[in-house]
């Protein structure tokens, strides 16, 4: 019994000691991260994130309806009030200071008939688009101006799960805003935001307004473009996506040298390798792309490549997915040599060929 009071009292003791030192754990932590390498690394990057501001002019003259004078008159449609402007914010991130070259999302500057890009110290620029990509949501603007701070590119490709990221950008276009979390999963597809898909999804908050601005790692490299979140009526529950730099990159190469995108396509149907496939085709490669059909005349059909080789290599990087195979190929230019390091009855082998002109650009199918 003595023993049980003793320990009741030592509890009450301890509580009372505990209790008169929470004010001063507190403050304790409220001090300063020490050497938190966040601050002086924003201080680089911030400058090179800019805000987009455009304006599209629309037009009722574009329905057949209103160019008849009887029902203009019924719903009292004069002149002037057949136009009206719309104002959209987004974000981008200057990539080359020189130049004055600025990426950032195709829906940010699609169909705008004027762009203003603002700087972190409230200059204002009018700029011009280079060339825009849908399928991938890359587009290039350009501002002229001397004074610009670029943001180095890091490489997407050794990204992990788990990283650190910042997100910075101009959301509801209160200006420059950073947010800060991890890489959530890496390589996310079929979402139905682009054409190609191969998304960088973090736990970064991304509001409206942060669409083409910068994803960046601890070092202050440009690591993504922000594009997309998901979550109820557009609202941010964690789960935002970027562009990975490695395949904006790409994008931006092209658009520099010819104003657009050439892509073409070497003329297979892939699928990822599933059970039901693996049984009827009798592998046991589990992953990779299994070619399910060869167009006739196309250069792959020319190559040698046949309706069952699971590609697992493309010019040297693995390809895991058909997603992954269908991307890289849409990266490329109509004309560039094209390694497939292939498996074909259990038996490796790489297939040499070229990307070839499609009949139409604009149109995605299930031939690549």
């Amino acid at each position: 019994m003595k023993k049980q009071i003793f320990m009741y009292f030592l509890a009450i003791a301890l509580i009372m000691a505990i209790s008169t030192k929470l004010p001063a754990l507190n403050a304790w932590a409220q001090l300063p991260i020490p050497n938190n390498p966040l601050p002086e690394m924003l201080k680089r990057v911030i400058p090179a994130v800019v805000n987009i501001s455009t304006r599209i002019r629309l037009s009722h003259k574009e329905n057949p309806l209103f160019k008849d004078p009887f029902y203009r008159e019924l719903f009292d449609m004069s002149d002037k009030s057949l136009e009206w402007e719309i104002q959209n914010l987004g974000s981008g991130v200057v990539i080359d200071a020189s130049k004055g070259y600025v990426i950032t999302n195709h829906h940010v500057i699609d169909k705008a008939d004027q762009i203003t890009v603002t700087l972190q110290d409230n200059r204002s620029y009018d700029a011009t688009v280079i060339g825009s990509d849908p399928n991938t949501e890359i587009a290039l603007i350009k501002i002229k101006t001397g004074k610009l701070v670029e943001l180095p590119k890091g490489n997407s490709d050794t990204l992990q799960v788990g990283d650190i990221v910042v997100a910075i950008g101009s959301p509801f276009g209160l200006g420059q805003t950073v947010t800060s979390g991890i890489i959530s999963a890496l390589g996310r597809s079929s979402l139905g935001i682009e054409g190609y898909e191969d998304f960088i999804q973090t736990d970064a908050s991304i509001n409206p307004g942060n669409s083409g601005g910068a994803l960046v790692n601890l070092q202050g490299e440009l690591i993504g473009i922000n594009t997309a979140i998901v979550g109820p009526n557009g609202s941010n529950v964690g789960i935002g996506f970027a562009i990975p730099i490695n395949m904006a990159n790409h994008v931006v190469k092209q658009i520099i040298q010819y104003g657009n995108i050439q892509r073409g396509q070497i003329g297979i149907q892939i699928q990822n390798i599933t059970p039901d496939l693996a049984r009827t085709f009798n592998i046991k490669q589990q992953q990779g792309a299994i070619i399910s059909g060869v167009i006739p005349g196309s250069p792959a059909d020319k190559a040698g490549l046949k309706k069952g080789d699971i590609v697992i290599a493309m010019n040297g990087q693995p390809i895991d997915t058909s997603t992954r195979l269908s991307n890289s190929i849409a990266l490329m230019r109509v004309g560039d040599k094209v390694d497939l390091h292939i498996s074909r009855d259990g038996q490796e082998k790489t297939i040499k060929t070229r990307i070839a002109k499609t009949d139409n650009n604009a149109e995605l199918g299930n031939q690549y």
